[in-house]
């Protein structure tokens, strides 16, 4: 009986109901799974509507995520821990898989550390901010979901996280999957959006990196761009944890997990890929 996390990213055109049939039959074959999702998408275009758009930090070495000022998190929360969370938790539930739908922050699932200070590049010039809820998952309670998972309970997590005295912070769904992953000893991670893996050449759509083992590492994240990094980044720090595979892939078409799962994609693994 493996233990399975999936991540189903939040990007344009993705939905993660679309994985749901293929969720439930891992769960009736007798896998564990996790489910984290994003929600960015959703994010962007109820933050459209309400009048505060989007804003992305880029720091000096590339990776980009969300500025999130007190009135981005509101946002945040609606979309992640709301719509997108709420309809995943209903479509897994009209297939019979007893689903549990909770944010990081809920019973302290994930705690971390909000950044005292953020460096952003822009226009050309690095700014310092200050004011963000963002931050890093340092831990991850494994009990509580194994006694969800122990009780034939789904688990389907999105951020954010919480700090120790219980602030909301933004983390990267990507990273967070990872660290779960790490402490529930999962034999894989599937971390699903709307490419296929990580690209050698970005331009060029047929220069995936389809084995990547620690040795290979330099590659995949000298070749990494934007979202990518974080993805690379998160599947560094889950091999590192003890993971042994890792895949980055596509979330798209009826057998997109099984196809992750065979290898269709940026496969990462802890020695040479058999």
């Amino acid at each position: 009986m493996s233990t399975i996390i999936i991540k189903i990213g939040g990007g344009r055109g993705i939905d993660p109901r679309d994985n749901a049939q293929e969720i439930a039959r891992l769960i009736s074959d007798g896998h564990r799974v996790v489910i984290v999702h994003g929600g960015s998408h959703e994010t962007n275009e109820l933050a459209e509507v309400l009048g505060h758009p989007a804003q992305t930090i880029v720091s000096p070495s590339g990776h980009e995520s969300r500025r999130t000022d007190r009135r981005t998190m509101a946002i945040f929360m609606m979309s992640y821990c709301g719509k997108v969370n709420k309809t995943l938790v209903e479509s897994l539930r009209s297939l019979d898989v007893n689903a549990v739908g909770l944010s990081g922050l809920d019973a302290g699932i994930w705690i971390g550390t909000r950044k005292g200070a953020i460096r952003s590049i822009e226009e050309g010039r690095t700014v310092i901010i200050r004011d963000d809820l963002s931050g890093r998952v340092d831990s991850v309670d494994a009990d509580f979901l194994n006694t969800l998972l122990d009780a034939g309970r789904v688990p389907v997590l999105t951020p954010p996280a919480g700090t120790a005295d219980g602030i909301a912070i933004n983390v990267d769904a990507d990273r967070a999957a990872a660290a779960t992953a790490a402490v529930m000893n999962a034999d894989e991670l599937l971390l699903l959006s709307n490419v296929r893996g990580v690209l050698r050449d970005p331009s060029d759509p047929g220069s995936l990196l389809t084995e990547v083992s620690m040795q290979d590492f330099t590659i995949a994240e000298e070749s990494a761009q934007g979202r990518m990094k974080n993805k690379v980044l998160a599947a560094r720090e889950a091999l590192e944890a003890g993971v042994s595979r890792v895949v980055i892939g596509s979330a798209s078409g009826p057998d997109a997990i099984a196809n992750a799962r065979s290898g269709s994609g940026s496969v990462f693994t802890n020695g040479v890929y058999a």
